[in-house]
């Protein structure tokens, strides 16, 4: 039998098969990126599925009898990995779906307590260190899903959930244009530094 290997880049490699090399992804399909988010979104995101507040049974077996200090382990390495994108998909939408889209993400909607994303995502949306995550870079289809699965109780964070709020101020429609909005976006930018300054709602989920 050949012994466990204590190189953590050949631990992750059941990781890979979903997610792809060096945690990749690609703007097709439903996995998204792992490589150069930030590791206290990664590791947060890891204890979810490990805890149930994340649903997916593939992530869940896989995760069910690791450590916190292994979760922590994995989410570095993936954090530290500074590897290309590859170019985004068209959006398909039209000129006034692509104007609503961009008018939410980067104006929010104050009628309907929706902050910017960009208040939150960073104005370049690729997240703030230590524990918000970037938004592009990520498979139309995945945005979709997350954003339902926060409407529909589905996806949890530790309380006050600020995304639940906020996605279930969102119609089906506004979803489904931000999200081919966003995956439409070029990325490429790291993630901001940690700012003291004041998000414009209260997130539970934060703890790195």
């Amino acid at each position: 039998m050949r012994p466990l290997s204590n190189d953590i880049a050949e631990r992750v490699q059941a990781c890979t098969l979903c997610h792809g090399p060096q945690g990749r992804a690609t703007p097709q399909g439903y996995f998204p990126r792992l490589a150069g988010k930030p590791a206290g979104y990664l590791f947060n995101q890891l204890q979810a599925f490990r805890d149930g507040r994340r649903h997916h049974a593939l992530m869940a077996g896989l995760l069910r009898n690791m450590s916190d200090d292994y979760l922590r382990e994995i989410a570095g390495y993936f954090a530290a990995l500074d590897v290309p994108y590859p170019a985004p998909a068209p959006s398909g939408l039209g000129a006034e779906q692509q104007a609503r889209a961009e008018r939410l993400v980067t104006q929010g909607d104050p009628s309907r307590r929706v902050p910017a994303c960009t208040a939150c995502h960073g104005p370049s949306m690729a997240g703030r260190q230590p524990a918000i995550p970037g938004l592009l870079g990520l498979p139309r289809d995945y945005l979709v899903g997350q954003l339902g699965a926060w409407r529909n109780g589905l996806r949890r964070a530790h309380a006050p959930d600020c995304m639940a709020d906020v996605a279930r101020a969102l119609s089906a429609d506004d979803v489904a244009v931000v999200a081919s909005w966003l995956a439409a976006r070029p990325a490429g930018a790291h993630p901001e530094p940690p700012s003291s300054a004041p998000l414009p709602v209260a997130c539970g989920g934060l703890a790195p």
